[in-house]
C-alpha cells in the first residue's frame, strides 16, 4: 500500500505551480488568484472589474465550484472566456487542475487570467496555482475576527478587499482594527476597503490592477 503525505501532496503541487507559471510568463499573462469565504463577493466584485477593463485587457476566468457552474454562467454575460472547474467535493483548486485547462484558453491573445477559487479561507491559500499573486476577499458580514483566524490566506497575498463596507453601519465591524490586524500580518499588503454593489472604493483596486499589469509588461522587456 502507498502513503501519500500532505507534504509529499504539496511538493507535486508545486512542480505543476512552476509549470503552469513558466506557461503564464511565456505568454506574458498576469495570473491573479481570488480567494474568500463563501458569499464574501468575489463574484460581483470580478463582474465590476471586467466591466471597468472592458476594452483595456482581454481577460479570461477559470471558475472554481464545488458543483454548479452558476458563477462562470454569469460571468460569461461579462463577454468574457469563461472556463469551469467542478472539485466535485474538494476545498480549494489545485496547479494539476488549472494546468489542464490552459489548453483551453487562447493564451497568446490574453493580457490577464483571473482564478475564482473555491469559496474557502483555509485550503486554498496553501496551493499554488502558478498565479502572479493571491488576492483575498474579506466581507464585512463576516466579523472582524477572520485575519486573526486565518492569518496564512493574508500572510500570502499580496491584496486584500474588504467589501461590504456599505453595511458597515448595520453590524460591529471595525474597519481599522481589522486594517491594523491585517498589516500586522503582512505589512506589505494592500488594502481595499470596497463596496462591490455601491461602487465605493472600486476605483482604486482597480486602478492598482492595472498597475499591475504595466508592471508585468515592464518586467518582460527587462
Amino acid at each position: 500500500m502507498k502513503v501519500f503525505m500532505a507534504q509529499d501532496l504539496l511538493k507535486v503541487n508545486t512542480g505543476m505551480a512552476e509549470r503552469n507559471r513558466g506557461i503564464f510568463s511565456r505568454n506574458n499573462i498576469l495570473t491573479i488568484n481570488l480567494i474568500s469565504s463563501p458569499g464574501a463577493g468575489k463574484t460581483t466584485l470580478l463582474e465590476k472589474m471586467l466591466d471597468a477593463l472592458a476594452g483595456e485587457m482581454n481577460i479570461a476566468v477559470i471558475e472554481g465550484d464545488i458543483y454548479t457552474s452558476r458563477d462562470a454562467e454569469r460571468l460569461e454575460n461579462k463577454n468574457v472566456e469563461v472556463i469551469q472547474i467542478n472539485t466535485a467535493g474538494a476545498c480549494h483548486l489545485d496547479a494539476g487542475m488549472i494546468g489542464g485547462v490552459l489548453k483551453e484558453l487562447p493564451l497568446e491573445n490574453l493580457d490577464m487570467i483571473v482564478i475564482e477559487n473555491v469559496g474557502n479561507l483555509v485550503c486554498p491559500a496553501e496551493f499554488d496555482l502558478g498565479e502572479d499573486f493571491k488576492i483575498a476577499v474579506l466581507s464585512v458580514s463576516e466579523g472582524s475576527d477572520k485575519p486573526a483566524k486565518y492569518p496564512l490566506i493574508f500572510r500570502q497575498s499580496r491584496g486584500c478587499i474588504i467589501n461590504k463596507i456599505d453595511l458597515i453601519p448595520y453590524t460591529d465591524f471595525q474597519l481599522e482594527q481589522v486594517i491594523d490586524e491585517i498589516k500586522d500580518i503582512n505589512g506589505s499588503l494592500e488594502v481595499f476597503p470596497a463596496s462591490a454593489t455601491k461602487g465605493d472604493g472600486m476605483g482604486e483596486w482597480i486602478a492598482w490592477i492595472r498597475d499591475m499589469q504595466k508592471a508585468k509588461n515592464s518586467s518582460v522587456g527587462e
